[in-house]
């Protein structure tokens, strides 16, 4: 089994910054794409900052210049540095990997998630 456990979250004004960490843990042989997903109030989960295991990052457009996704694989922790934010940022900020791992004398790829972490931000 694999846990995903954030941290970093919390309340900040506009303009402000945070940063985001989230520690992969378990069975793990290797992780492909991490990722980090928010879900404000009545609508759908979406992407907000995705990282390749190489270093290639993918951004939403209305993060693009405010927002930077890093990793440390010797850690297996990947990170969300927030900056400029807005109150549009405010969400449940849920942390994603793509985990291989050892079962029954095969890799397996799996989807975990994190238990999301809550940022808010004040106008």
């Amino acid at each position: 089994q694999v846990q995903l456990v954030e941290s970093g979250g919390g309340l900040v004004q506009a303009g402000g910054s945070l940063r985001l960490s989230c520690a992969a843990s378990g069975s793990i042989f290797s992780i492909n794409d991490m990722g980090w997903y928010r879900q404000a109030p009545g609508k759908q989960r979406e992407l907000v900052a995705s990282i390749t295991s190489g270093g290639s990052t993918n951004y939403a457009d209305s993060v693009k210049g405010r927002f930077t996704i890093s990793r440390d694989n010797s850690k297996n922790t990947v990170y969300l540095q927030m900056s400029s934010l807005k109150p549009e940022d405010t969400a449940v900020y849920y942390c994603n990997a793509e985990v291989r791992s050892w079962l029954l004398a095969s890799l397996r790829v799996n989807d975990y998630w994190g238990q999301g972490t809550q940022v808010t931000v004040s106008s």
